[in-house]
């Protein structure tokens, strides 16, 4: 008896920072209560304590208009309403979604740490905006800030009951490289969100063979893993 009912392969996606241009919104949105985080480089370097006080040029005023809980509600309502309405995935990634959606065989999950107001329906407004409909991917989980991704890849797996060597974990943080090995995935990490590939590489030892420098070669080693090299989804969904 074979150990795994089916041959599928499983893609989970993280959001922040690997499918939605995530530093935008977060910049855009502290600008709109006159705070500055910096350059995406700058960025990209800090310990994530300090990511979201800015640096040494930013920090005494971020830290004072972060100060108090009506200050970070204001902030977070700001973000989540820049989310639903303005906010945008990287370039080529939905028509990347799209088609693994097509793809026969192909499983999609989303595991996320989004600090919006209602993370879900936060999600489903930006991803309906490029025509995604969120009900296409088969697991869902949205974690709290901090939290550790792995329990939740291995419940998509057993939930699917997928052979973990054909799940592939896709992130932009060494948590997610160490979630990904953690439950037993293959990780796709990429250095244009939270951590450079500099950081990754010297600071965490993420081996150079699992970074992608841009949304375009990210996706192209993606497809090309799963066989999908010269199939890409238009705007409606149907393969091209």
């Amino acid at each position: 008896m074979a150990p795994y009912p089916n041959h599928d392969q499983l893609v989970i996606f993280d959001a922040d920072g690997t499918t939605i241009d995530a530093f935008h919104a977060i910049e855009q949105s502290f600008l709109r209560h006159g705070m500055a985080i910096g350059d995406l480089e700058r960025f990209q370097k800090r310990r994530k304590l300090f990511k979201y006080l800015g640096g040494l040029r930013e920090f005494p005023n971020n830290l004072r208009r972060q100060f108090g809980k009506q200050s970070r509600k204001r902030l977070v309502g700001t973000l989540t309403d820049f989310y639903r309405h303005e906010a945008s995935l990287y370039p080529g990634i939905a028509p990347l979604i799209r088609t693994l959606i097509a793809a026969p065989g192909v499983r999609l999950g989303l595991v996320t740490r989004n600090v919006t107001t209602d993370p879900e329906y936060t999600l489903r407004c930006l991803f309906a905006r490029h025509d995604i409909d969120m009900d296409a991917f088969d697991y869902l989980a949205c974690i709290p800030l901090g939290g550790d991704k792995t329990a939740s890849f291995r419940e998509a797996r057993a939930r699917l009951d997928i052979n973990p060597a054909r799940c592939y974990a896709c992130g932009d943080e060494y948590s997610d490289y160490v979630a990904s090995i953690g439950a037993g995935m293959y990780p796709f990490i990429v250095a244009y969100g939270a951590e450079d590939r500099l950081r990754l590489r010297k600071s965490f030892g993420v081996p150079d063979d699992f970074i992608h420098a841009s949304p375009a070669e990210f996706a192209e080693k993606l497809l090309h893993t799963l066989g999908l090299d010269d199939v890409l989804a238009g705007p409606d969904g149907e393969h091209q």
